[in-house]
This record gives structure tokens, sequence and C-alpha cells, in this order.
């Protein structure tokens, strides 16, 4: 995947339902700590885009497909790949591996929004980083 970042994640027991497999809406909290810190390493984390630049980036729309269940103790992965940058949105592709074998698959569109709500224009100093990511073969 270019430009992935790549966030380990470990399955806790709090991660399961009662059969010990991943429950379904953990995904999204897997994927959400993963864009995270694909952010932080573009030292665009949500505290910095608050103090400095007044706006926060929210999740507009989410699709998963659930391919193969996620168990207790599984070691996953979380593969974050920036797909389109566009004046006030982003969009992304996620995907949940354990080794080779595609766990869930997330497309993710990010807005850009103004601390009052309102849309916003993707600051140019970040949209720059975000498409410098976009057409670079390296990991964040």
């Amino acid at each position: 995947m270019n430009n992935a970042h790549v966030f380990p994640v470990r399955v806790y027991y709090e991660d399961t339902d009662a059969g010990g497999v991943v429950y379904y809406a953990n995904y999204l909290k897997f994927a959400e700590r993963a864009r995270t810190e694909m952010l932080r390493g573009l030292d665009a984390e949500s505290s910095r885009l608050i103090e400095d630049e007044d706006v926060v980036l929210a999740v507009h729309h989410c699709s998963v497909d659930y391919l193969k269940p996620a168990r207790l103790d599984d070691m996953l992965e979380v593969h974050t790949r920036l797909t389109k940058v566009g004046g006030a949105s982003l969009n992304l592709e996620q995907d949940v591996m354990r080794g080779s074998d595609d766990v869930a698959r997330m497309k993710i569109r990010l807005v850009c929004m103004s601390l009052s709500g309102r849309s916003a224009r993707i600051p140019a100093g970040l949209k720059t980083k975000f498409n410098n990511l976009l057409n670079s073969n390296e990991q964040v």
C-alpha cells in the first residue's frame, strides 16, 4: 500500500463480544486511533489543528466491509492510506490486517470544519503535507 501508515493493535477482552470475536463497532475505534496517529506523524494532531488553525477534521462518511473475524489476542495492523485531497475534504482507505489476511476494509471521508461547525478549507500548510503524502511512496 503506497503512502500507508501502519498502526498495530492487539485485540483485548474488552474489544470482543461474548464469543471472543471483535465486536463490529470496535473496528471503527481501531481505525480512529490509526488515523489520529497518522495525523500526529504529519504534525497535524487534533489539538494542534484546534489551537493553531481553529479547525477540526470530522468523519463525514464511513463504509466498512467485514471480511474475516478477528479474535481475542490477535495482533492486527491498521493500514491507512490517503487517496484524495480536496479543498475541504480528504478520502482515506483503511485496511485492518491480521498478517496477510484482510479482516476489514473501510473507506472514510473526512471534512474540515471550523470550530463553529461550518465547513472550512483545509489550511494551506496542512494541505501541502497531505498532497506530499498522497504523492509519496513513503510511510508516515
